[in-house]
């Protein structure tokens, strides 16, 4: 394998706008190809934002919804692709011929669709169906994964992608600045969004306390580290419906080391070299071979019925359930 850049993007969607989230993500794609970047990588539903959906009956998630590879969204990210000389990762809902709806990501360059994968765990809307199988793919020479937001959250998913293969997962967001049982958590309010200009240290403190970036160092560079991987997280920033997001997409080395994170206070994407030397020094690889499967092959593989959460809170909603 040789070394490779990606970045990973931050920006604002707008709910339902695809042609606006379009423009976007072709300025930024751009702006990456042309600072030598091969892959970028955008967050969960980047195509179609994701909390107005929490508000939409069947009829009109499958009117936001497109299906994949035919749909237009995909077709334009191709021509984007292509344009750019970048391979693009976006998110989007999708729908089948039986009227199935999904929670997807893509992953296409310059000849189409390169991956897909459904969500596991999706949330959101009721209606959303869980994927059902892991996602490995071979991208420019790397063997790449996807795990959506709250599937990072089962432990053995990141496990059985790694063990799958995949030296980097590609994990998009829409996460962080919402209300959980979780100490700290909670809304960050839009007026400090509105107001970042002229006091930009009230928001960046709300943005990495507990309500946002604090949190997501409880788990997520232990994902890379304990699976000897490279992962790749995007997350909005800004107004996504009524809940504002933190942005600070980056990249996490296997050894558990942010080796990039965006800290701007609005679109913008951060870049990272990816060499594949990391990945045999890391602990993780080891731990992954000092494994004793046959210790605990019965006890991961007991009955379980999963519990499919569906919540999505807004302001006014009460906590009773930690989503995150």
């Amino acid at each position: 394998m040789d070394k490779i850049k990606i970045s990973s993007a931050q920006f604002e969607n707008r709910s339902g706008d695809k042609e606006y989230n379009l423009s976007i993500i072709d300025r930024l794609s751009s702006k990456a190809a042309g600072e030598g970047s091969s892959v970028i990588a955008f967050h969960e539903c980047s195509l179609t934002g994701y909390t107005f959906a929490r508000n939409l009956s069947k009829e009109e998630m499958l009117e936001v919804a497109e299906f994949v590879p035919s749909g237009p969204s995909v077709t334009a990210l191709t021509k984007i692709a292509a344009r750019n000389n970048i391979a693009i990762l976006a998110g989007l809902f999708e729908k089948d011929k039986d009227d199935r709806l999904y929670k997807t990501y893509v992953c296409v360059d310059s000849t189409g669709l390169i991956a897909k994968y459904r969500k596991l765990h999706p949330f959101i809307n009721p209606h959303l169906t869980p994927g059902n199988e892991y996602c490995v793919f071979d991208l420019l020479g790397w063997k790449c994964g996807i795990l959506i937001c709250y599937d990072n959250n089962i432990v053995e998913n990141v496990r059985a992608t790694a063990l799958m293969g995949a030296d980097i997962i590609f994990m998009p967001h829409v996460t962080m600045c919402t209300p959980s049982t979780r100490p700290g958590a909670g809304f960050v309010d839009p007026a400090l969004w509105k107001n970042r200009e002229a006091d930009p240290t009230s928001l960046r403190l709300e943005f990495d306390g507990m309500k946002g970036r604090d949190w997501l160092m409880k788990w997520l560079p232990s994902r890379a580290y304990d699976n000897g991987i490279y992962a790749v997280f995007s997350n909005p920033i800004g107004m996504d419906d009524d809940q504002l997001k933190n942005g600070c997409s980056m990249i996490i080395d296997p050894f558990g080391d942010i080796i990039a994170e965006c800290r701007t206070l609005g679109d913008d994407f951060t870049t990272a070299v990816i060499t594949p030397e990391k990945l045999v020094q890391s602990g993780g690889r080891r731990y992954i071979s000092a494994r004793r499967p046959d210790l605990y092959r019965d006890i991961l593989g007991q009955p379980h019925t999963p519990e499919q959460k569906v919540i999505w809170l807004s302001a006014n909603d009460s906590i009773n359930t930690d989503k995150k």
